[in-house]
């Protein structure tokens, strides 16, 4: 029995159709958004400009696509049909009415469902990196920039240091599979892991020290869930089994967090020095104010808006990374659905068949181009301000 295909157009309305969840979402949160743009500060000022309304909707976009991901998806992306194999966009499995939308691979998988899953591992790994670096670089560089001396040049060694080093030659090395054997990468996970802790009990206890009801709460509360996270993420002990991360995407983890902190550090570092010199921090030196308080109730509410541009540019940065080390069979397992594997499995085959590289690399790029755009109307309303 041979294999029947349906029509472009067919293979529009039916990819549009299978995207339902996700149109309704983005109908809500956009509506909504737009509708109380004036009260929600920064963000609502995003939807005066045509690049910021953009950025917002296709970051949105694929957001709602990893969250719905298995309804949006026909198939699991692992599943194989072989009479599916390298089928062309549109093709119907035999003896049934599933439709491969965008065809099948090598392997016979659905190139659509891999593409959908595949959304789902690069937005949990490249925001969640990009939050644990922006929290080692400003806990760090906050400190180097307010003192300078002897802690600055200290930091700002180690920073350069590994900057300095090749950062392809340096994933490679932290991402190697014959790493995981290894308890390097759960070293550098317990250093790095440890930072957002640290950061929230000196930022809880340097607001409410003289406020004891609620400095406990909420030291207990930081102690408890980063702890939670901590023994999860860290040791893979969680005893309710809800955080816990493969050895493979840990590797990824530990090598973004400690590749991308130098560069944070450094960003963070330049914006102390300067704000340290305003009115308002003297008022506060002034007044008394401890230098933790001072630098992270003064100096980093000031220094959000270019903090903020940068966390979108780096989980772009992030997002190629992955891409990039999927390509070269690094990190993550071979099956895997994300786009940079997907990309690489297609690719040995591309003169022959080139429909199973194209959406996950447009993917790819499109999820890219949405945070850079999100980056450029952010970067405007910081200047305005």
């Amino acid at each position: 029995m041979g294999i029947e295909y349906i029509g472009v157009f067919q293979i529009i309305v039916g990819v549009i159709g299978r995207f339902w969840p996700v149109w309704l979402a983005l109908a809500i949160v956009l509506g909504i958004s737009f509708f109380y743009k004036k009260k929600l500060g920064l963000y609502g000022q995003l939807f005066d400009s045509g690049v910021g309304i953009a950025g917002v909707s296709i970051c949105f976009f694929w957001l709602f696509t990893a969250i719905f991901a298995s309804t949006i998806a026909p198939f699991d992306p692992l599943g194989q049909v072989p009479v599916m194999k390298d089928a062309l966009p549109g093709a119907i499995e035999p003896g049934t009415q599933n439709i491969y939308f965008f065809g099948g691979d090598k392997l016979a998988r659905d190139v659509f469902s891999r593409m959908v899953f595949g959304s789902k591992i690069v937005l949990i790994i490249a925001p969640a990196a990009t939050a644990f670096a922006l929290m080692v670089g400003i806990t760090l560089g906050l400190p180097a920039g307010y003192y300078g001396g002897r802690i600055d040049s200290i930091l700002s060694f180690l920073a350069n240091l590994v900057l300095a080093f090749p950062v392809i030659l340096l994933f490679y090395l932290l991402v190697t599979p014959g790493i995981m054997d290894t308890p390097i990468p759960y070293g550098l996970a317990g250093l790095f892991f440890l930072f957002p802790i640290i950061f929230f009990l000196t930022l809880f206890y340097t607001r409410f020290k003289n406020r004891p009801d609620r400095l406990y709460v909420l030291l207990g509360l930081t102690i408890l869930l980063g702890g939670w996270v901590y023994i999860g993420l860290v040791f893979d002990a969680d005893p309710l089994g809800i955080v816990s991360i493969a050895p493979n995407q840990l590797n990824i983890f530990v090598a973004v967090v400690f590749a991308s902190s130098p560069g944070v550090f450094r960003i963070v570092r330049g914006l102390v020095m300067d704000i340290k010199t305003r009115d308002y921090v003297a008022a506060a030196q002034t007044r008394g104010e401890t230098p933790w308080y001072i630098m992270l109730w003064e100096i980093l509410p000031n220094a959000r808006g270019p903090l903020i541009v940068d966390a979108c540019l780096r989980i772009g940065y992030t997002t190629i990374l992955l891409g990039t080390l999927g390509y070269f069979g690094l990190g993550l397992a071979p099956e895997s659905p994300d786009w940079g594997t997907a990309i690489k499995d297609a690719s040995r085959l591309l003169r022959s068949f080139i429909h199973p590289a194209l959406p996950p690399t447009i993917a790819l790029m499109s999820f890219v181009l949405g945070l850079n755009l999100l980056a450029d109307a952010l970067r405007e309303q910081s200047m305005k301000d």
